[in-house]
């Protein structure tokens, strides 16, 4: 058998960003599911998705606490979520 040893744990979700913030929406039986706001959807068919919601949302991911500004700038936002 092979020990693994957990560091920590890190989310960035459409729930929260962190362990704390996801777990109570979790509990709370909340969806991160709303209306896309990341582009235009008005042409497509499906218009609803699981997005990772901005810092000024009530559980929003702030990048700025993870990743300097200089870098956001130069990279896709998947790299930043990563």
């Amino acid at each position: 058998m092979r020990r693994v040893v957990v560091t920590g744990l890190g989310l960035v979700t459409p729930l929260g960003a962190d362990v704390e913030t996801v777990w109570a929406n979790l509990i709370a039986s909340k969806s991160g599911a709303g209306p896309i706001t990341r582009f235009d959807a008005s042409d497509q068919k499906c218009q609803i998705a699981c997005e990772v919601k901005p810092a000024d949302h009530e559980y929003g991911f702030d990048p700025g606490k993870r990743v300097d500004h200089k870098i956001q700038r130069q990279v896709d936002p998947f790299i930043v979520y990563g």
